[in-house]
């Protein structure tokens, strides 16, 4: 795996951990710009933009992470988590059917 990209996940990640969440946005997001199917970028995103209440983004890296390694389970579960993490924040129910078939597809692998 390129070195640089582990540099930029490891700063991501810290970043992440402090809080810092609009720094660790734009560390993830060059580490896509150098490889857009980095999954656990997405993943991560994922969560980075559910703390910063853009549950549209949120989903919209989830939903990535999942297109582009649907045979991992863990990759269904964390988006089931996403969608119920977007219902809390937009109360939009459409979430609340795409949470449970997102956690029926992760017992499906």
């Amino acid at each position: 795996m390129d070195k640089e990209i582990l540099a930029l996940e490891n700063a991501a990640e810290q970043l992440r951990s402090e809080k810092k969440y609009h720094e660790a946005v734009e560390k993830y997001a060059a580490i896509l710009s150098k490889d857009p199917n980095f999954v656990r970028a997405h993943l991560a995103l994922a969560v980075v933009y559910y703390n910063l209440q853009d549950f549209e983004k949120s989903v919209a890296h989830g939903e990535k992470a999942v297109e582009l390694e649907p045979n991992d389970p863990f990759n269904h579960v964390a988006m089931s988590v996403t969608y119920q993490r977007a219902f809390e924040g937009t109360r939009d129910p459409a979430y609340i059917q795409r949470a449970e078939t997102a956690k029926a597809r992760a017992h499906m692998r």
